[in-house]
């Protein structure tokens, strides 16, 4: 069972909600403080001098008072262009009169930020899109843009979003209050470098935050990283920006199409294959662990939305891993898709990291759901030729057929651990198989599920050319090519059978967490004695049905082992400098 630590002190848990942080921060009080002096001001309780004109605020009023003045009228304002412009003023005006002499600096930093924030609240809520750093021309005001930290992967002009305008769903809270309005910028994804094709095709996200500074001669807009930029000077005191780690991917997630593609995908459609691959959601960094996340049957890879917010709002665990999504069509059979999700992180990794040099490239911990789970196990094992042997009746070296088609089959069923794995996390994993897959609901989904896997065409051309090589059990599934993810998922399938006894290798760590829902021993669709392995260096078992990668506490344990890993070396990996999954040696070996 899990050892329960003690949060960072930068975070916190939120109470009821074990799985869900919220991150503390000094610059909060501070802020609350001129928020409450702020309210007196705004309510006219600090003597104030007559309130400008528009044309006197656009010289640049240089007090606190007369900044407050602007506030006012603006709250007032019905015309939202005129709105616009007072709140463009006051922010440029409470930001100039910091440089000088502030009774109440506390009131004044927050008169700032709010003017800051209702002014860039107007501006991307009236014009969201075709920004691009430079002048513009807003509301009768002109006002410089500056993008601080871009992704060298946008492309073109940004769509900008409030982020408090994404509506995430209810209780997934990965704010971090502090000063300015955290955005979401978008823009479209390139297309004139090979690793472009490593980013989501719906466009590149990017969390950011903005706020307004009295320029040489007219407001400037500043949008930064806030990782990369995690604190500003402000009226000659730091604070903490404010910063929304969530509300990037959840824009993206909601114009994606792969939630319907999945289910699509299982039944043959062609959509998801065209998606497959491993995509990054941040810029590549080459010294962050990657956490590779690995969907289930018929699933998709947003399924690991709430556990990567997780991740990025945790300031430790943000600065030591980057989130990795697989995406993969799940109607193959199982050593396919493994097979696939192998060559998905192989492409990856020739466009990020050719030398195989990277402090990334050296260690990744691996997370799967369901069949995403077993593909995560057989990614960290050594075949040997377990799998080969309940296959087939000769030797690997022995398998008559076409040498295209031999090395097909030995590509699948002869492998060695992916290199650089050192860690594996299985959640509702069917490693000794599940009964649904053979009861009436499996035989009417493998009745649908299209069975199009051309890898499996060389199993097929193979056993009808030379049935005395292959074994009986499996020789009319191969001759026909009756083999799909459902198929290769029932209990007694003789190759899934034989692979129960395949554990991660020695010096990768794995660990389990399955469903007990009410005490029925399992999750619904995967048995407790299927989803739990020996020898784990942790396991957890929760109340909770299949999908219980969203549960509070999984993704707390999950969080737990990460923050775990930080410390831990990468013994027993394979050298990511041979990236060869061959199985070599099982090859050569005589019957």
């Amino acid at each position: 069972m899990p050892v329960h630590r003690k949060p960072s002190p930068a975070i916190e848990q939120v109470p009821g909600h074990p799985g869900r942080i919220r991150v503390r921060d000094a610059t909060a009080p501070a802020i609350r403080r001129g928020t409450l002096l702020l309210a007196a001001v705004l309510a006219g309780c600090v003597a104030t001098p007559r309130e400008p004109s528009a044309a006197a605020a656009a010289a640049g009023p240089r007090t606190q008072q007369e900044a407050a003045a602007l506030a006012r009228r603006a709250a007032r304002e019905p015309d939202p262009s005129i709105r616009t412009r007072l709140w463009l003023d006051c922010a440029s005006a409470a930001h100039a009169a910091l440089d000088g002499e502030v009774a109440l600096p506390d009131a004044g930093i927050a008169l700032a930020d709010h003017c800051s924030t209702r002014a860039l609240l107007d501006l991307f809520r009236r014009h969201p899109g075709g920004w691009q750093p430079g002048r513009r021309r807003i509301a009768g005001r002109e006002l410089e843009l500056r993008i601080e930290g871009a992704s060298p992967m946008a492309r073109g002009a940004y769509t900008i979003t409030p982020a408090q305008d994404v509506p995430v769903p209810p209780g997934w809270d990965f704010r971090q209050p502090g000063f300015g309005l955290p955005l979401v910028l978008r823009a479209d994804r390139c297309t004139d470098a090979p690793d472009c094709a490593l980013y989501t095709p719906e466009g590149i996200y990017r969390w950011a935050t903005a706020w307004i500074e009295h320029g040489d001669d007219v407001p400037v807009v500043r949008i930064v990283d806030p990782v990369a930029t995690p604190s500003t000077t402000v009226g000659g005191r730091g604070m903490r920006l404010s910063f929304d780690a969530f509300s990037s991917y959840w824009k993206g997630a909601m114009a994606s199409r792969l939630p319907r593609l999945g289910v699509y995908g299982l039944l043959g459609g062609d959509g998801i294959g065209r998606r497959a691959g491993a995509y990054l959601l941040t810029d590549y960094d080459p010294r962050k662990t990657p956490v590779v996340m690995v969907h289930g049957l018929g699933s998709h890879p947003i399924i690991w939305a709430e556990l990567s917010g997780a991740i990025w709002a945790d300031p430790v665990l943000r600065d030591s891993y980057q989130v990795i999504h697989v995406v993969f069509q799940t109607n193959a059979p199982l050593l396919v898709s493994r097979q696939r999700v192998r060559t998905y992180l192989d492409r990856m990794w020739e466009l990020l990291d050719p030398e195989g040099d990277d402090p990334a490239r050296g260690k990744m911990v691996l997370v799967g759901h369901s069949l995403g789970g077993v593909v995560a196990r057989l990614l960290a094992v050594d075949s040997g030729r377990v799998l080969w042997d309940a296959a087939f009746t000769v030797a690997p070296g022995q398998l008559h057929g076409a040498a295209e088609d031999v090395a097909a089959i030995q590509d699948i069923f002869l492998f060695d651990p992916y290199p650089g794995v050192c860690a594996v996390v299985m959640l509702a994993a069917p490693h000794k198989g599940s009964p649904a897959a053979s009861g009436f609901a499996g035989r009417l989904a493998r009745a649908l599920v299209a069975r199009r896997a051309p890898e499996i065409q060389a199993l097929k051309e193979v056993t009808l050319a030379h049935p005395e090589d292959v074994r009986e059990e499996v020789r009319d599934s191969y001759r026909f090519a009756r083999l799909d993810s459902i198929w290769t998922l029932r209990a007694p399938q003789p190759v899934r059978r034989a692979g129960e006894s395949l554990l991660p290798a020695p010096g990768i760590r794995y660990h389990t967490i399955a469903g007990d829902l009410h005490g029925q021993g399992g999750d619904g669709l995967v048995p407790l004695e299927s989803a739990l392995l020996p020898g784990a260096r942790s396991t957890l078992v929760v109340d909770q049905g299949h999908t219980l990668y969203r549960d509070p506490v999984v993704i707390g344990r999950v969080l737990e082992i990460l923050r775990e890993e930080r410390g831990l070396p990468c013994a027993g990996a394979a050298d990511p400098g041979n990236t060869a999954d061959a199985g070599d040696a099982a090859r050569d070996m005589p019957d």
